[in-house]
């Protein structure tokens, strides 16, 4: 069974066609990143997921079943636009939505405290919302979400708003609900957050899919073939040697852009004619392959 199926969707706004005939499978227990620049679409495709949105075309199922209010219990969802009451304290919102969300009395009095602690607010606990900062809002809001202990966990932007520590907070959090069989999704800007935490990479573009695959498998498809190397001596033979198109000098070493993946035909063809000191083959980064996919598709559209 897949956490969520997207069969051709489509969704559009006049003539803006937000999301176009657009296929996914979310397996479960896996962590699922949708990412792409502003206005791609991402965020409404989890509204049509939630079902606030309802799509023009295609067919949606979520854990199994296609209608999303027979497994809503189910889901935790943190939409983009935060929605905490600011005269409650942080205790109060925590026990308002989990009552909400079906979680009974005694459970409550266990998972209130357990994620006030959890995600650090326990001495704000009795604060007012409107006292919180922006980071802790998130926080407390990321809690919310959660609180009924979800087998699917949606997460618009999760990040935003939250410093290098409590971005591992969260991440570690969403690490630990994928071992335990959980499977989340969420979309980011924040590309390094993405690279450490996704099992696959959703990237969408103007509404349409530009991959849907593990981040390995991404990466191995991606590379830029560079190397960064480091010799002694003279080092102006290497910019002719017939399998480079580009050199890049980076202080002591150079950056080499080859023309194929034939990394080790041009170990060979440095070690003849220099001592090599470092030779790394460099791995594109999640930024590199968005900024390269998303500028090759604009410019396939333009």
């Amino acid at each position: 069974m897949n956490a969520v199926l997207l069969d051709n969707v489509c969704k559009s706004f006049g003539k803006l066609n937000a999301v176009d005939n657009l296929s996914v499978q979310v397996s479960v227990g896996r962590v699922y990143g949708f990412l792409g620049p502003n206005g791609a679409g991402k965020t409404t495709t989890i509204r049509m997921i939630m079902n606030i949105i309802r799509p023009d075309s295609g067919h949606i199922e979520i854990l199994g079943d296609g209608q999303i209010e027979q497994v809503k219990s189910r889901i935790g969802y943190m939409p983009e636009e935060r929605g905490l009451y600011r005269k409650m304290t942080a205790r109060k919102v925590l026990t308002y939505f989990g009552a909400i969300k079906g979680v009974n009395d005694k459970e409550l009095a266990q998972r209130v405290p357990q994620w006030l602690d959890r995600v650090e607010l326990a001495d704000w606990a009795d604060k007012k919302v409107e006292e919180l900062s922006r980071g802790m809002h998130q926080k407390l809001q990321f809690a919310v979400t959660v609180i009924n202990n979800p087998e699917l966990v949606i997460l618009d932007e999760p990040f935003s708003g939250l410093d290098p520590l409590n971005q591992d907070l969260i991440k570690n959090i969403i690490l630990e609900m994928r071992n335990e069989g959980k499977t989340i999704i969420f979309s980011t800007h924040v590309m390094h957050e993405a690279e450490k935490l996704c099992d696959f990479i959703l990237l969408i573009n103007k509404g349409k899919l530009i991959l849907d695959d593990t981040l390995d498998n991404v990466r191995s498809r991606q590379s830029a073939h560079t190397v960064s190397v480091e010799l002694e001596g003279d080092t102006a033979f290497v910019e002719n040697l017939p399998m480079v198109t580009a050199v890049k000098s980076e202080g002591n070493r150079l950056d080499v852009t080859l023309a194929d993946a034939d990394t080790q035909e041009f170990l060979k063809a440095l070690m003849q004619r220099a001592r090599v000191r470092a030779f790394e083959v460099k791995v594109p980064s999640l930024h590199e392959i968005f900024v390269n996919l998303v500028g090759a598709s604009d410019a396939e559209d333009s």
